[in-house]
């Protein structure tokens, strides 16, 4: 299994750990946990993947969560770069 295929299954995996929880308030859950517990270099690689292969094999609501990451690491590069 690739690199990226890891991270792809892994998101899943947290995906389904907030699966219980409405659709709103898991995507917020899957953001934050991505966020306090995956490295940037995972964060970017992921992105990086759904950028090369689409959905890459993704659940929805982990999809909505790693824009929601992506947005927020895109931010913090435009204010540290200022």
């Amino acid at each position: 299994m690739s690199h990226d295929a890891k991270l792809a299954y892994m998101a899943n995996q947290i995906g389904k750990f907030f699966a219980h929880q409405p659709a709103d308030q898991a995507v917020d859950s899957i953001a934050d946990h991505l966020l306090k517990f995956w490295d940037p270099r995972m964060r970017r690689a992921i992105v990086v993947h759904i950028e090369q292969s689409g959905e890459a094999g993704l659940d929805p609501r982990v999809l909505k969560a790693i824009e929601k990451v992506r947005a927020h690491d895109r931010q913090k590069t435009a204010v540290v770069a200022r």
